[in-house]
């Protein structure tokens, strides 16, 4: 069924007093300053919340490693803990002894950038992760892309496009049909599942939390019986486990997306490894 037919139907059901279910245009709030938006893009929620990912890491990180005690404090204790994280298992793990040393810094910002902008959604009055739209997904996956590709052909050249495209060991029939997948796979699918994978569940996490939200709101507010009232406070208890659930998820998919984004830079670096 097709959005305008969903939006129909929405608004029927509240013109009969119905359950008027939330939809994704309601996760797109209003701009904070409408008058920066001479093409319909102006500063608004999600580039706030960037900003403010952007001063909280900062400000947490460097509050943390002030001192640098040789007995660490507690805050510097899980600050280090947190770089060593970083470090060995999305770093030297991933890229190696030999060349994971220069790579630590853009991971470390990644993972954590899209941690807080993921977290965002658990915080009552934020209340919505900045990648549950598709604009700031689209923008990280493309910063990361041109990194590990503009990597690749810095490492072995126009050479690059073939150690991508053309598989090695295959009779060369196949090649016209394996060298145009191969190419839309890494250079086109690669980027956009990059993307999409992170912003579909944050975006489902989000919408599930609002449903149950606003379906305990409606029952309760209805006013026709405990038993409405009964069940009402029942959604909003069970959207407690779903809360934690969404929460984990905002952890996993900043993990993954920094995963991938150091499993792409070695893919890069050994290209011609077989």
């Amino acid at each position: 069924m097709r959005g305008p037919a969903l939006s129909s139907l929405a608004l029927s059901a509240a013109e009969e007093g119905g359950f008027q279910p939330p939809t994704i245009s309601e996760t797109h709030l209003p701009d904070i300053l409408p008058w920066m938006a001479p093409w319909g893009t102006g500063f608004g929620k999600n580039m706030l919340m960037v900003i403010l990912a952007v001063v909280l890491i900062t400000w947490l990180f460097s509050f943390a490693i002030r001192k640098q005690a040789l007995v660490p404090s507690r805050g510097q204790y899980l600050a280090e803990s947190a770089y060593g994280f970083v470090r060995n298992t999305m770093g030297r793990d991933i890229l190696g002894d030999k060349h994971f040393r220069p790579w630590i810094p853009l991971l470390f910002t990644v993972f954590f950038f899209v941690l807080f902008n993921n977290l965002f959604g658990a915080i009552p009055g934020l209340q919505m992760p900045t990648f549950s739209h598709a604009g700031p997904a689209y923008a990280m996956a493309a910063i990361i892309w041109v990194t590990w590709i503009g990597l690749g052909f810095k490492l072995h050249g126009a050479k690059f496009m073939k150690l991508m495209t053309v598989p090695s060991g295959v009779p060369k029939p196949l090649l016209l049909i394996l060298t145009p997948l191969e190419f839309l796979s890494n250079f086109i699918i690669r980027p956009l599942t990059h993307s999409l994978r992170l912003m579909a569940v944050m975006l489902a996490g989000h919408i599930i939390v609002m449903l149950a939200g606003s379906g305990a709101e409606f029952l309760i507010a209805q006013q026709e019986g405990i038993a409405n009232a009964g069940l009402g406070v029942a959604v909003l208890l069970g959207s407690i486990p779903l809360y934690f659930l969404e929460l984990i998820m905002m952890v996993l998919q900043a993990f993954v997306f920094a995963l991938l984004t150091a499993i792409y830079i070695q893919g890069s670096i050994e290209a011609d490894a077989h």
